[in-house]
């Protein structure tokens, strides 16, 4: 399996900002950490490999990035009004940024990436998603949460409105965006009902969805299914197995 590191200076986090892509060919996927994390948690966590036979056999190729959680949403030393502020310029960070090095080294068929999470970095995946279904193609949401007024201690802005998904998308009624999301091929929304699950969090985004007529997958597995590794090392090859075959 190839695997490729780079890192540049971000203009738009004014940080340095690694990234690591694996594999030669095939559907791109923008893999977003949980949590705190780092650009290698999902190589460290074996999540890479549990999709390895779709990255070497050319079906994917995966690009995992940093987030900004640890200086947004979980710190709780940063005013509320700066951590949205920060989802904002990772947003441009990801479009201005990660995307252009993605488009470069793919064709164009495979130029719109899925976007991927688990816990806090579905969150990251959906929003990026649903702000830009015209450059990404689809969402790969696991066990996620998509309503962050919780980490913001009341405080409320443009920032925060264009940031969460719970609030943006029951007003979506555009003529561009809305008609994207409505011919969507691969939104799918994924939570176990086990210990630490919160699958009403899905079930809420499910019904906006179902509310706006745009197509989507919402799977609920059991009740042993735990928000942890091993069910995510299942999801993601079970779904990217429907996608790319």
């Amino acid at each position: 399996m190839e695997r490729r590191t780079t890192s540049w200076f971000s203009p738009n986090l004014q940080m340095e900002m690694p990234l690591v892509a694996y594999g030669h060919g095939g559907q791109t996927l923008l893999m977003l950490p949980t949590a705190a994390a780092d650009y290698l948690e999902y190589e460290r966590f074996y999540l890479v490999d549990a999709i390895k036979p779709l990255i070497e056999h050319g079906k994917i190729r995966a690009y995992s990035i940093n987030s900004v959680n640890r200086w947004s949403l979980l710190n709780e030393q940063m005013p509320p009004n700066l951590k949205a502020e920060l989802l904002t310029r990772y947003d441009r960070y990801i479009t201005e940024e990660v995307l252009p090095l993605i488009r470069n080294e793919n064709e164009e068929k495979f130029a719109r990436p899925i976007t991927t999470g688990a816990s806090l970095g579905a969150f990251l995946a959906a929003n990026e998603y649903f702000k830009h279904p015209d450059l990404f193609r689809g969402v790969i949401a696991m066990s996620g949460g998509y309503d962050i007024r919780s980490y913001l201690k009341g405080h409320y802005d443009d920032n925060v409105y264009f940031n969460n998904p719970m609030d943006y998308l029951p007003n979506l009624n555009d003529e561009h965006y809305l008609p994207i999301l409505q011919q969507a091929d691969s939104i799918h929304i994924i939570s176990g009902q086990g210990a630490y699950e919160d699958p009403e969090r899905s079930r809420q985004l499910s019904d906006i969805l179902n509310s706006k007529n745009i197509p989507h997958s919402l799977e609920l597995w059991g009740a042993d299914v735990n928000h942890d590794w091993p069910w995510w090392r299942k999801m993601l090859p079970h779904v990217l197995g429907k996608i790319v075959g």
